[in-house]
């Protein structure tokens, strides 16, 4: 009989033992389970800020260029404008001052939607707001500089609405 007790003993001890393992298996298999979640929480959260910041931004853009064909639009009523006070001179004249008055208030009007004149007699060539038209020997004009402008351009919120037709000095 005392030789059946130990081995009932070391029976328990190794089913204790067996029994731990598992458990202690199971705690492990459990942690990692629980860092798995906490991973995948964590990129879920960075997913949907991410989402959030990319709609705020296409919000945004929208608000910033949801007028833009209204704007497109109107620039041939600006033209129209400024070749009418071009051809009505600079004598004061209550039709020529109306005329004036009228193509300010609207370029504000449009300024405070965004929208930028390129008007750049005299500056540097820039090919992404001008398109040449031709190139001309001018003297005592910087190389490479605009001489003539045909038709101004317009800028909305920083993007190109219309380059300026410009004929540059050539070298």
């Amino acid at each position: 009989m005392n030789h059946e007790q130990p081995d009932i003993e070391s029976q328990q001890s190794a089913a204790d033992a067996a029994a731990t393992a598992g458990v202690n298996d199971e705690v492990e298999r459990l942690r990692a389970e629980i860092e798995q979640v906490k991973a995948d929480a964590l990129r879920e959260r960075a997913d949907l800020e991410n989402q959030r910041k990319r709609v705020a931004r296409d919000i945004e853009q929208a608000r910033k260029f949801a007028n833009e064909k209204l704007l497109g639009d109107l620039l041939p009523v600006f033209d129209s404008l400024d070749a009418g006070l071009k051809a009505a001179g600079d004598d004061p004249h209550p039709l020529r001052e109306g005329l004036e008055l009228t193509y300010k208030q609207l370029l504000k009007v449009a300024a405070d939607n965004g929208l930028v004149l390129l008007d750049p007699i005299g500056q540097p060539f820039n090919p992404e707001h001008h398109q040449a038209i031709s190139q001309v020997p001018t003297p005592g004009a910087a190389p490479g500089s605009v001489v003539t402008v045909f038709q101004k351009g317009y800028l909305l919120n920083e993007r190109l609405l219309r380059p300026a037709l410009v004929v540059v000095a050539a070298d």
